[in-house]
């Protein structure tokens, strides 16, 4: 019977995302698999990493798509965004904290594809007179990943109802970002 990779790697989102120091042999036993057959699969922790970044920059590219930035008001961008990328929250939040993915020869080409979409929905909102320009777009980037990841972190650990991850980012963010009347 041929390995579910997605299979498998959605698995090892899920337990990485609890358990950031999960060893590969608890990846292969949530996945139901045995250690060795997850070896040939994934040569280590590394190679296994490197697969949910790919996943996880997948995920991040569908959720894009599916919040169409380019329509509407840029803060409603921003909220479809937060919405649709709600169900991959665990695994973006893992993939934040993995320091590995920053070392190196640079960072994935598929995250900075990412960055400039996001950016650009900022930089429409700042040149619509949505957000405050003391903030560059860049930050604003930042600080929805950041916020997203918390976001992740806190519905995992029962802290805030996953009904409310989307609200709660969305709010926060926008409540921070927005351009208010001078007084």
């Amino acid at each position: 019977m041929p390995l579910d990779r997605d299979h498998v790697l959605r698995t090892a989102a899920a337990l990485l995302t609890r358990k950031s120091t999960a060893t590969m042999d608890e990846v292969a036993k949530a996945a139901g698999i045995s250690r060795a057959t997850l070896h040939r699969h994934f040569a280590g922790r590394d190679a296994l990493v490197r697969a949910l970044e790919a996943l996880g920059i997948a995920e991040c590219e569908g959720a894009l798509e599916r919040a169409r930035l380019d329509e509407g008001p840029a803060t409603e961008g921003v909220r479809r965004l937060v919405r649709e990328i709600e169900p991959a929250a665990g695994l973006l939040a893992f993939l934040y904290s993995e320091n590995q993915l920053f070392e190196g020869d640079g960072q994935n080409a598929g995250w900075e594809r990412i960055d400039a979409r996001v950016t650009a929905l900022f930089r429409r909102g700042q040149d619509a007179g949505e957000f405050r320009i003391d903030l560059s777009p860049a930050w604003l980037t930042e600080a929805l990943y950041g916020l997203l990841a918390a976001g992740a972190w806190s519905v995992l650990d029962g802290k805030v109802a996953r009904n409310d991850f989307t609200f709660m980012i969305a709010e926060l963010l926008l409540g921070g970002a927005l351009r208010r009347e001078e007084s």
